[in-house]
């Protein structure tokens, strides 16, 4: 019989076809198929530990909100100079250090002529109703290469990372709020991007200054100049600010951000550009970002406008400009998990 069932298994010719068939698995696991009771191991079996786990909610006194809103401004500035911050990374911290002293040029250009005596060369660089627009609002090299550059490596990551990851809130206190979250983050970006352009603009203005050792009257003939500069170039930052984190927040990645903002300023200036060539009607700059803030501030100076439209109409253009990103950014933020509860 053994041989019978061995050879219809072996596919051997000649043997009845019964209509059944029988399974079987090594190591004998066959046995004990007759009996309709299972098999229970009689024996202790030795396992693992189940700890139980319990939450309590936090009892204490949480810090006060100023010091929450400090600790993210605090990350993110900080981060630029110290290590256990934010890690910005090499090419960001070299990138602005070479912006910086790009930015310091018209400085050291100012001194050299100072320096030898030659009053052309000041005239050129010295501080001036157009140089102090310049300053802020020249196109290039500065809005055409430095800042952009610089707000595009700033605002890479700095919600869209948040939102990838879900790391909103793991390097400051709880709770946080999404308003508090949104304005620091904010303030982070306007604040070195403001060192950048507000500050070198004060470091110019100082530094002509006891360069020159100007008296009173130069004082009092140029610091209107100054504190309108300073005012256009805090639009300036404003405006790249919102736009930026606009971009950020609708992101989950690093390289669309900063590559949309670069396509943003850089390509509305452009497409404006060759739009006036061929039709020669400047209010086609209203849709770009650099040129409407550059329009209010030639107004706000005094300078002769290089625009045929009202610079009302510039104005008009950036508060839309403004609120439309700042409506993105706020309407993001409130879709993402920024506390940890």
């Amino acid at each position: 019989m053994s041989e019978d069932v061995d050879a219809e298994f072996l596919g051997q010719e000649g043997l009845a076809v019964t209509g059944k068939a029988r399974m079987e698995a090594a190591y004998g696991s066959g046995d004990g198929d007759e009996e309709l009771t299972a098999q229970v191991a009689q024996s202790s079996v030795v396992g693992g530990t189940i700890f139980e786990q319990k939450y309590r909610p936090w009892r204490g006194e949480l810090n006060p909100r100023w010091m929450r809103n400090w600790s993210i401004l605090r990350h993110h500035l900080l981060g630029i100079v110290k290590k256990g911050h934010k890690p910005w990374g090499w090419p960001m911290r070299m990138a602005l250090l070479s912006c910086f002293f790009v930015a310091m040029g018209d400085l050291s250009l100012a001194f050299l002529g100072t320096v030898i005596g030659d009053s052309d060369i000041y005239r050129l660089f010295g501080v001036s109703r157009g140089n102090l627009y310049g300053h802020v609002l020249g196109f290039f090299p500065r809005n055409a290469i430095c800042f952009p550059v610089i707000t595009a490596l700033l605002i890479g990551g700095m919600i869209s990372d948040d939102r990838r990851h879900g790391t909103s809130a793991v390097y400051f206190s709880r709770p946080i709020n999404r308003r508090d979250y949104t304005a620091m983050k904010f303030i982070s970006i306007a604040v070195i991007l403001g060192l950048l352009i507000v500050g070198t603009l004060v470091l110019y203005y100082v530094g002509d200054i006891l360069m020159r050792g100007e008296g009173w009257a130069w004082l009092i003939d140029t610091f209107p100049a100054f504190l309108l500069a300073a005012l256009a170039g805090t639009i300036l930052v404003f405006t790249y600010t919102s736009i930026g984190l606009a971009l950020s927040s609708v992101s989950q990645g690093r390289f669309f951000p900063a590559v949309a903002f670069m396509a943003i300023i850089l390509g509305s200036k452009l497409l404006a550009f060759l739009v006036w060539q061929l039709f020669e009607r400047s209010v086609i700059y209203l849709i770009s970002p650099y040129d409407v803030v550059a329009h209010i501030g030639q107004s706000l100076l005094g300078l002769s406008s290089d625009y045929s439209h009202p610079w009302t109409w510039s104005l008009v253009s950036m508060l839309l400009m403004n609120a439309t990103a700042l409506y993105v950014l706020t309407s993001r933020i409130a879709s993402m998990e920024v506390s940890r509860e």
